[in-house]
C-alpha cells in the first residue's frame, strides 16, 4: 500500500505539472530556444538563409537586371523592389500563422523555439567576436583583419588593432539587436510569424539595402521596411542594454546618449543600441572608417575611453545580459498572471 500511495502522489505531482506548463508557455519557448542556440550552435550544413539568399538572388536577378534602361525609372525600380519583398518575406509567415499556429500547447513550443532557434544568432555572434578576439591577443593582425571583414562592410586592409576591436564591437552590439534580441522581442509580441518576417526583412536588408547605384531604388523598400521593424525593437533593445548601467550610475545617461547620439548616427536604430551599449561600457565608438575606398567619420556613440581588444569579450555580455533581463521580465509577467487569475 504505501508504494501504491507514492505511485498515486507521482501521477499527481506530474499532473499538475502538466497543468501548470501551459501557463508559462512564452518563457518555455524562450529558454528552449536559447538552449537550442547555445548547445547547437549556427546550422552549419543546410542553413535555411543560404536557400532564401539564393532565391533572392535569382528573383532581383529577374527584376533588377544590371542595365541602364531598367533602372530608368526610379518609381518602377521601388515598386519592383516592393513586389520582390513582399513575394520572399510574407508567403512563409502566412502559412506558419493559418496553418501551424493552432497546435497542441506542447507541440508548439517545441515547434516555435526551433524557428526561433533558427532566427536567434547568439552564440555565432560570439564566434565570429572570438575570431577576432583571438589573433588580436596573439598580434595576429592579418588573421584579425580577414575575419573583421566577416562582420563590418568597411575596408579592413588596413585596420589598426583598435580599429579592429571598435568594428567588432559596434557589430556586437548592434547584431545583438538585429540577430538576438530583435528575434526575442517579435516572438514575444507576435509569435513565430512574425519572428519569420522580421529575420528574412534583416536578411534582404543586408543584400539589398546599400545605397550603390544598383540598389539605391530597388533596394528602397528593403531598407524602409527593415528600419520600420527595427524601430521598436531597437528601443527595447536600448533599455535592456541602459539597465545594465543602475549599479554604475550610467543607466539613465545611456537613454540620453542613445537619443542624441542615435538620432544623429547613419542608422537610427544601430546608433541607439550602439550609443546605449557602448556608455553602459563607458567606451566610446565611431570615428574614421573607409568604405569602399572613401573615408567616412562616424560620430562618436558613447562616453569614456576608446576600446581595446580587451572590450570584445565585454560587448559580448552585454548582449547575454540583455537576452537573461528579457526573459526574466517574460518570467515574471508570466508568474504574477498565473498568482493573480
Amino acid at each position: 500500500m504505501p508504494e501504491l500511495t507514492v505511485n498515486i502522489d507521482m501521477v499527481n505531482s506530474y499532473q499538475q505539472i502538466l497543468i501548470l506548463l501551459p501557463n508559462f508557455a512564452l518563457f518555455i519557448t524562450l529558454l528552449l530556444a536559447l538552449l537550442l542556440d547555445k548547445y547547437l550552435g549556427e546550422a552549419k550544413r543546410f542553413h535555411y538563409l543560404v536557400g532564401f539568399g539564393w532565391l533572392a538572388k535569382k528573383l532581383e536577378m529577374r527584376l533588377n537586371p544590371v542595365n541602364k534602361q531598367s533602372n530608368k525609372s526610379t518609381l518602377a525600380a521601388k515598386l519592383r523592389g516592393t513586389l520582390a519583398w513582399s513575394l520572399l518575406v510574407l508567403p512563409l509567415p502566412l502559412i506558419y500563422f493559418y496553418h501551424l499556429n493552432y497546435l497542441s500547447w506542447y507541440w508548439q513550443i517545441l515547434l516555435d523555439a526551433i524557428v526561433l532557434y533558427l532566427a536567434i544568432g547568439l552564440t555565432s555572434l560570439k564566434q565570429h567576436a572570438m575570431q577576432v578576439y583571438h589573433p588580436l591577443l596573439k598580434g595576429d593582425l592579418t588573421t584579425a583583419r580577414y575575419f573583421t571583414g566577416y562582420l563590418v562592410s568597411r575596408d579592413t586592409d588596413k585596420l589598426s588593432a583598435q580599429e579592429m576591436s571598435r568594428a567588432t564591437i559596434e557589430s556586437m552590439l548592434e547584431n545583438g539587436h538585429d540577430s538576438v534580441i530583435a528575434s526575442l522581442f517579435y516572438y514575444i509580441i507576435g509569435g513565430a510569424p512574425l519572428v519569420i518576417i522580421h529575420r528574412l526583412a534583416n536578411t534582404l536588408d543586408a543584400m539589398w539595402g546599400y545605397k550603390s547605384s544598383h540598389f539605391i531604388h530597388f533596394g528602397y523598400a528593403s531598407a524602409r521596411l527593415d528600419d520600420l521593424l527595427g524601430f521598436v525593437s531597437g528601443k527595447c533593445c536600448t533599455l535592456l542594454y541602459a539597465i545594465q548601467g543602475v549599479r554604475q550610475g550610467h543607466c539613465l545617461n545611456a537613454i540620453r546618449n542613445a537619443y542624441w547620439q542615435g538620432n544623429q548616427y547613419k542608422s537610427h536604430n544601430g546608433g541607439w543600441v550602439m550609443a546605449a551599449g557602448a556608455t553602459v561600457m563607458n567606451r566610446a565608438l565611431g570615428g574614421r572608417a573607409f568604405y569602399h575606398g572613401k573615408m567616412l567619420n562616424s560620430l562618436t556613440l558613447g562616453c569614456g575611453s576608446a576600446v581595446t581588444s580587451k572590450d570584445i569579450p565585454k560587448s559580448l555580455t552585454v548582449v547575454k545580459r540583455a537576452c537573461i533581463i528579457l526573459v526574466t521580465i517574460v518570467f515574471v509577467f508570466q508568474l504574477t498572471l498565473y498568482l493573480t487569475y
